[in-house]
């Protein structure tokens, strides 16, 4: 089985990169637990202070991977549906919970999904024209992406950008709203992530350890966890509304792109 995710530490950072750029980096199961891993793995290594996510080729990532398990597969009750959405979601708190900040360097593309596993990342530093995608160009779900940007971009927004099918926004607009924390021209990204990564690597990790507590603890008691989680319950109930249903219909006799196709030209 090929790696999805390579690992490699200069110094005090470690970096992990997505490796399927072949699929713009789609988020696998394999691939997300082959990055919780490196994760685990640059956190119990005494000489790494942080760590860089970042993607292979293209993009960032465009999100789940439908053909390997992602948010439109049907599942054999609306409950296990749901279990298996929180395992995916807890996974990415488990992020939150490292005691080494984790830096996202976003480019390219990222949709759906990669908006979680970025906006989740401690830090998050995109290239200004990275194309930011809510979901799908299909309506496949519900609630599993928004919970996520309600919480960092605020309600009035949120349900804007929610109303609307497969719309993008830059990276810059992202950073605007709050999603990332800040964007940079394409060609100074990598420079202004390296700069960062190498200045804060040099307070104490376990300081590091400690600041990043206190605000996780603090987003905690804000109900950040409980909001995150509820994503699921809404989104295994999405999954099982007829439009959806009939969506994945399309999906499975058309093909992703015969699907994306039928359905633009209804509108």
């Amino acid at each position: 089985m090929d790696e999805t995710v390579l690992y490699d530490v200069d110094g005090r950072i470690a970096t992990v990169t997505l490796n399927r750029p072949e699929r713009l980096n789609a988020i696998s199961p394999q691939l997300q637990r082959e990055l919780i891993e490196a994760l685990g793995r640059a956190e119990q290594d005494p000489g790494v202070h942080l760590a860089v996510v970042q993607g292979a080729g293209r993009a960032f990532s465009v999100g789940y991977d439908i053909a390997t398990g992602g948010e439109s597969d049907r599942m054999h009750s609306v409950a296990q549906d749901r279990d298996r959405l929180e395992d995916v979601l807890r996974a990415w708190l488990r992020i939150t919970e490292l005691r080494i900040p984790v830096i996202a360097k976003v480019h390219g593309y990222c949709i759906a999904g990669a908006t979680q596993l970025a906006a989740i990342c401690d830090v998050t530093i995109a290239a200004e024209d990275t194309k930011v995608g809510w979901g799908a160009q299909l309506p496949l779900g519900a609630g599993y992406i928004t919970v996520f940007w309600s919480w960092f971009i605020g309600p009035k927004k949120a349900k804007e950008l929610a109303f609307t099918v497969g719309d993008l926004i830059t990276g810059a607009e992202a950073a605007e709203l709050g999603l990332f924390n800040r964007a940079v021209p394409a060609d100074q990204l990598d420079d202004v992530v390296a700069d960062y990564a190498r200045r804060a690597a040099k307070t104490p990790k376990d300081i590091l350890g400690l600041q990043k507590t206190s605000v996780t603890r603090t987003q905690e008691m804000m109900g950040f966890r409980q909001a995150i989680m509820f994503g699921a319950e809404i989104n295994a109930i999405g999954h099982e509304v007829p439009s959806v249903v009939e969506m994945r219909g399309r999906i499975k006799s058309q093909g992703l792109r015969g699907a994306i196709e039928s359905w633009k030209a209804e509108e």
